[in-house]
């Protein structure tokens, strides 16, 4: 086998974003939304109702105004399983509903409004899929909605009544420190639930809590999911020789190697003792076992433990594409090439044999 170009390595490398700076807050943000997203429709439907209930006193345009919001929430979710950072594409869209509320807010009249004050309702879903940075950036960005609003409409009238604008930038702020408690409670949880502790993976639980949403969006999208499943080679001689503690930082040091390498909306799981597995939504059996070679590679050409050389080996499987995503079938024809590649002498990548003729080009493809 030989090692991919240097440019395809730098594609998986570096997708991480200011808002998701590790699988975990990915996971977090991803899980989330599928929760926030109902809840999300039925308040649009509630501030709907309320202003075309108050439309003889309003105006009607305001109502229009949930419109785009309502489209631009749609088509958010629609791409997110396209893009590599899908929590950039959301809080985009997020940016986007504040927008509209400021929109209606000019359009209904201005700072005397008490609509003005509905510039809080976005931040409440800020904490639930966003770490503190993010609730942070996103408060600064509907006090400035807000004030532009307010100024803009009648800055006169501001000027000789200040309340108008500090009263909702208070409740505005209200909301989001009273809602920090209930997000770090959420992160905690979650990574006692779902992180392993010893690698900063992501567990099994969180495999399982994943794998009903990647079959769903493999349905919408058609497209094909490939898995990748690692495991150490020789592992108990570390333990036995080195003693456990030198394995731990083994695995530590080869978590961070696999993860460095994969694209942000990949997904690494630590499956227990020194066996990973790999989510390539997106992805068929080739580019699969294209990354594979590339983790493979990593590791046997890097050192970990204070100069140990270490290798793993791989097995590849994937769904194919335009077919429903049947993780059990996938992962066992993976976990049977990675038994292969065990048995052929290990520190290797062996691909499906379920799938015929592409797993033997894809071979060919690093020959």
């Amino acid at each position: 086998m030989k090692n991919t170009g240097a440019n395809s390595q730098d594609s998986r490398q570096g997708v991480r974003s200011w808002l998701c700076r590790d699988d975990f807050d990915r996971e977090r943000m991803l899980d989330m939304e599928e929760r926030v997203r109902p809840v999300r429709q039925r308040s649009l439907g509630i501030l709907a109702i309320a202003l075309i209930g108050s439309g003889p006193w309003l105006g009607w345009w305001p109502a229009l105004f949930l419109i785009p919001a309502a489209l631009c929430f749609g088509m958010a979710d629609l791409m997110m399983p396209r893009v590599a950072r899908p929590e950039l594409l959301m809080f985009g869209a997020w940016i986007g509903s504040g927008l509209v509320i400021g929109g209606a807010v000019a359009l209904s009249g201005g700072p005397d409004q008490p609509t003005l004050a509905w510039l809080a309702i976005p931040v409440i879903t800020l904490s639930s899929r966003f770490p503190m940075r993010g609730v942070v950036v996103g408060v600064i960005i509907n006090i400035v909605i807000l004030l532009a609003v307010a100024f803009g409409v009648d800055a006169h009238q501001v000027i000789e009544n200040p309340v108008y604008v500090i009263a909702p930038i208070a409740l505005l702020l209200c909301v989001a420190v009273l809602s920090t408690p209930l997000m770090r409670s959420d992160i905690q949880h979650r990574s006692d639930a779902v992180v392993d502790q010893l690698t900063g993976m992501l567990n099994r639980n969180a495999l399982d809590n994943r794998l009903a949403e990647l079959a769903q969006q493999s349905a919408l999208t058609g497209e094909s999911i490939g898995i990748i499943v690692g495991d150490l080679d020789h592992f108990k001689r570390v333990n036995d020789t080195l003693g456990h503690s030198t394995g731990d930082v083994v695995l530590r040091e080869v978590a961070y190697q696999l993860r460095k390498q994969l694209r942000a909306f990949d997904l690494a799981y630590r499956l227990g003792g020194e066996e990973f597995l790999i989510l390539l939504p997106g992805s068929d059996l080739a580019q699969a076992a294209e990354l594979a070679e590339q983790l493979r590679a990593g590791i046997a050409g890097d050192t970990v433990a204070g100069g140990l050389n270490v290798t793993m080996s791989f097995g590849v499987g994937a769904s194919r594409r335009g077919e429903d995503f049947d993780y059990a079938t996938v992962f066992k024809s993976a976990d049977a090439a990675l038994y292969r590649a065990k048995r052929k002498g290990r520190d290797q990548v062996c691909l499906s044999e379920s799938d015929g003729p592409p797993a033997l080009s894809a071979v060919a493809a690093f020959a």
